[in-house]
């Protein structure tokens, strides 16, 4: 047997829950059939959805015939639970649209039109209510081809001559089918049914049963049985919890099968599936086992999320639909919110749309939501289920914001023993695609790793703009270049600088805030045209007339689009001035610039410095100090060439430079720095040039640089070099050697800071040298710790060897001193004419130099005047 998933959709008040209980009963599934009306449906079972009259929560129910295995997914009709209904469609092999004969084709019959074109789900039309008076097969067939699709069919005679040449219409090799043997087999149209190339439609009464059989077995002639890969996969798509409150996770196996006790890998977790049901209504049974295209409800996962995937379905859906509007939700006065917050997050894992926050400044707690039904429920399922009566105020728009030009944003973050530095490109973006997220940043830059890291911290938070802190969309962000320290970075230094990097690019871009609007269809009295036309002006909208539409005589159809916080409540307004002859239908087009942004930005007194959770200035570092740059800075401080400015040259300072004498200040940067690096371990390479990935351009003032004089033919003062040799170090300071029996790296690190500290109050350049020469494959790698070099030597050579060829290559040109205590070492270095300085000479040095330090700090306290002393003059 075919084993398929299908989902039942309509408009509200179409006769979905009718046509499911009739096709229940003729599939021997129920032996009564149930109605809307008398609340005794078998998929309505929820109090709430008996008392409405409507769908509130998706459902499934299983049924087999005419050689078809069916599991039914039942999904709400009115627009305020969209969002239930979308997320039902991401496990779905085809769809079943119900449409009202006698209203015909709906704003969010459109709507779901659309959302079953983006998931390229397969439809079967089924035209419900044909009982009626005035409706009509003909007239609705040519709307739903000129609203929906030309490829539209009626399938109630499908053996006719007439039946296959409009299906061989719709595809090229159909046509040639039908042109050479004037029919076409059923799996032919199976197929172009499945590639969406056809539309089927049925029409009849669910209410009588009248086509109903013949509908179902069109599903079974024409559908096509699905192939699942052996690999496991599975897609969620909803959560909820059943009456004893066990956390139920809603899935589709798409491969492969699942098993009670398998665990299940999630972003940063593990959790073992305690047991597997499949549910029929309220009813379910418990297996051990479920194989590919099964749905399926499991307990025992704790932090599973609607949309997820598991296996070969990695990765997360996000939903189009989503709610315009926030409320704040009113507590009663005896109820903490601290607890209740918990409490509501447990309705968001069931919708996800309702984006429940906590508003720290106005210590308050907001939900965004559809719409006034959807209001009336959540407030009786707060009630149900934890015992509190809440309320919400009138609600406000939700903005979003987005860019109208292409800017580069950098991030930064180096506090001590940190560093992450982050460069995205943020351009606009097709207006509906939200936010688009690539790279563009090569591997010999930035690793991999790293890449997807930043990827992630991208992905994983909802970006606000910097106008009224409302979330961005429309914008593409690319990463273009960033860098990590081998050393000293770690996952979270990507996360800040990933995230300021963002708010830095959002803060030198031209914002814009966008508003939602609405389209809407008013079929309304001719006599009321120029008012309705009037009404839509003043709320900032657009329309027309729709020529081509054929209503009721003296009825015209406008058609538009308007802001949404414009026409709400509308739609009271409408239905008096057209005396209830009107109809207004809306349905949510999108969003666009606000009509009335200065006014937004007014009410809202966004201030984008103030919002701590979205810093947009960096984190840098200067003698083992970290300082705080603001945004508008950032570049003058970042370590990177910028991908949109021409690149940096090095700056001279004009001030530098004299004439007295034909003498002239140059400064040392790292250009010379650099050199001296070539000529000492590059000597005998033929590429000479050092890496940028191991060598950081940093800018000259952060360098500790220092001036010589020199005349046009000879230098009067060398640039000064402090060598020393680490490990020997280490090992020859009683401190150090203690703690490195403990942990050598601790050891290094505390030595590195001593000294970075120590060179803060000396001109010259310090270079730290440890064996690496152990280290199999291992290549010279060379790094700046704040204002000093440190060299990790290649393997087969020591750090001796490094320094002894560094004091032959440039012994007599610059000033250059080596702190070791190696006595072998010592007599070499003499002989290149390098000074020396033991490891107890250099100790006593570094803390003679830290003893000065805070001696002049202690007496600048005292100089300085209180207001005590000041006050003794008068």
């Amino acid at each position: 047997m075919k084993k398929l998933v299908m989902g039942i959709l309509a408009h509200v008040d179409a006769g979905k829950t009718t046509l499911s209980e009739a096709m229940l009963y003729l599939s021997g599934s129920i032996r009564k059939i149930g109605r809307v009306d008398k609340k005794d449906a078998f998929l309505d079972t929820y109090e709430l959805e008996k008392a409405r009259g409507i769908t509130i929560f998706s459902k499934q129910a299983e049924m087999s015939f005419s050689d078809v295995e069916m599991t039914l997914l039942d999904t709400p009709g009115h627009v305020d639970f969209s969002t239930e209904m979308e997320r039902t469609l991401q496990v779905l092999d085809y769809a079943i649209l119900v449409i009202s004969g006698a209203d015909g084709c709906q704003g969010h019959t459109e709507t779901l039109w659309r959302l079953l074109n983006r998931y390229q789900i397969p439809v079967f039309l089924f035209i419900n209510k044909m009982d009626q008076d005035g409706t009509e097969k003909e007239k609705l067939l040519q709307q739903l081809r000129n609203r929906l699709n030309e490829n539209c069919i009626d399938f109630t005679e499908d053996q006719t001559e007439e039946f296959y040449e409009n299906v061989a219409m719709s595809d090229e090799l159909l046509l040639d089918e039908f042109l050479q043997y004037g029919s076409l087999k059923e799996n032919q149209i199976a197929k172009a049914i499945y590639e969406r190339k056809v539309f089927p439609c049925y029409f009849g009464s669910a209410l009588k049963l009248d086509g109903v059989e013949q509908f179902m077995n069109g599903l079974g002639k024409y559908t096509v049985e699905q192939e699942y890969p052996k690999e496991f996969g599975a897609r969620i798509f909803k959560i909820s919890r059943d009456e004893q409150g066990k956390r139920l996770t809603y899935m589709k196996i798409t491969g492969g099968e699942l098993k009670a006790r398998n665990s299940l890998f999630g972003d940063g977790w593990e959790e073992k599936v305690n047991q597997i049901r499949i549910y029929s209504g309220t009813k379910y049974q418990t297996c051990s086992e479920v194989k590919a295209g099964t749905i399926c409800a499991v307990t025992g996962l704790t932090q599973t999320k609607s949309g997820e995937g598991f296996g070969i379905e990695s990765g997360e859906l996000l939903p189009i639909l989503e709610p315009v509007l926030h409320y704040k939700i009113h507590l009663p006065e005896d109820c903490d919110a601290a607890a209740m917050l918990p409490k509501l997050r447990q309705l968001e894992e069931e919708d996800p749309q309702l984006h429940i926050t906590w508003n720290e400044e106005l210590q308050e707690i907001q939900a965004q939501i559809m719409g006034d039904v959807q209001i009336e429920i959540l407030q009786n399922l707060i009630q149900e289920r934890f015992g509190v009566l809440v309320s919400f105020d009138t609600g406000n728009i939700v903005y979003k914001e987005t860019i109208a030009n292409k800017v580069e944003g950098v991030g930064h973050f180096e506090p001590l023993r940190h560093y992450a530095e982050v460069h995205l490109l943020l351009e606009p973006a097709e207006p509906g695609s939200g936010l688009v997220i690539d790279t563009n940043c090569s591997e010999d830059l930035l690793d991999k790793n790293w890449q997807r890291l930043i990827l992630t911290h991208l992905y994983e938070k909802e970006h606000r703009g910097v106008l009224i802190g409302a979330p961005v969309t429309d914008i593409k962000i690319t990463l273009v270049s960033g860098r990590a320290h081998k050393k000293h970075t770690e996952g979270g230094d990507f996360r800040q600088a990933t995230y300021r990097a963002v708010r830095q690019g959002l803060r030198q871009a031209e914002s814009i805030i966008l508003e939602p609007y609405y389209d809407f269809r008013m079929e309304l009295p001719e006599s009321e045209v120029g008012r309705a036309m009037m009404d839509v002006d003043k709320m900032y909208g657009t329309c027309k007339i729709a020529y081509d539409e054929e209503i009721q005589p003296e009825m015209t159809v406008l058609i538009g689009s308007a802001p949404v916080a414009c026409m709400r409540g509308y739609q009271r307004e409408f239905a008096s001035y057209t005396k209830g002859y009107g109809r207004l239908f809306c349905e949510l087009k999108g969003y666009e610039k606000c009509h009335n942004q200065e006014e937004v930005l007014l009410q809202q007194a966004y201030d984008p410095e103030a919002d701590l959770d979205n810093p947009t200035g960096s984190v840098f570092c200067a003698h083992g100090v970290g300082f705080l740059v603001e945004w508008d800075k950032v570049k003058d401080y970042m370590h990177l060439d910028s991908v949109l400015a021409p690149k940096r040259e090095k700056e001279i300072s004009v001030q530098q430079i004299r004439t007295e004498n034909k003498e002239e200040d140059l400064w040392i940067g790292d250009d010379e720095v650099e050199q001296i690096f070539r000529q000492t371990f590059y000597a005998n390479k033929t590429d000479k040039s050092i890496s940028k990935k191991k060598f950081r351009n940093r800018k000259p003032d952060t360098y500790a640089t220092a001036t010589y004089k020199r005349s046009r033919q000879t230098y009067e003062k060398k640039e000064k070099y402090l060598l020393v040799d680490g490990y020997n170090i280490i090992f020859a300071w009683k401190e150090l050697s203690e703690l490195a029996k403990e942990n050598i790296d601790s050891a290094r690190d505390k030595l590195l800071d001593i000294l970075s500290d120590y060179h803060g109050t000396r001109p010259g350049h310090l270079i730290v040298v440890f064996d690496a020469y152990r280290v199999k494959g291992h290549d010279t790698e060379i790094f700046d710790f704040h204002n000093i070099h440190v060299v990790y030597t290649k393997e087969a050579e020591t750090a001796d060897a490094f320094i002894e060829k560094f004091a032959h290559e440039n012994g007599q040109k610059y000033d250059v001193t080596v702190a070791t205590s190696d006595h072998m070492e010592q007599i070499i270095i003499t002989g290149q004419g390098c000074q020396l300085i033991s490891a107890r000479e250099l100790e006593k040095e570094v803390d003679r130099v830290k003893t000065e330090v805070r001696e002049q700090m202690e007496m600048q306290v005292k100089e300085r005047n209180t207001l005590g002393e000041l006050l003794k003059d008068f």
